[in-house]
């Protein structure tokens, strides 16, 4: 027996969303399984089903921020600042001498 996950998509825009897991001995035992336990009410137009052995996940390690490359965590104050000082700094060669 393999586990299944399911998703459904219900018309129009809305995004696919987990409906549950299921257990069955093929991929049409399982689209059987998961139509007759998830879309019997019409619940969704259309299903993914996902054998959980395929899942790929990312476990916290990797998905923890790349502390490594501050370009993707810039909140602009770097660029701010340089900014304010070309600007300092082109006003007072502009400034007449006294």
């Amino acid at each position: 027996m393999r586990t299944y996950e399911v998703f459904l998509k219900r018309a129009g825009k809305e995004e696919f969303r987990h409906a549950g897991a299921l257990d069955a001995p093929d991929d049409d035992m399982a689209r059987l399984l998961a139509r007759e336990s998830y879309v019997r009410r019409g619940e969704g137009s259309l299903m993914w089903l996902v054998a959980r052995a395929n899942i790929v996940e990312g476990d916290s390690d990797f998905l923890e921020p790349n502390f490594d490359k501050p370009h993707r965590h810039n909140d602009g104050s770097n660029i701010a600042a340089r900014r304010k000082r070309q600007r300092s700094a082109a006003s007072a060669d502009t400034e007449p001498s006294a």
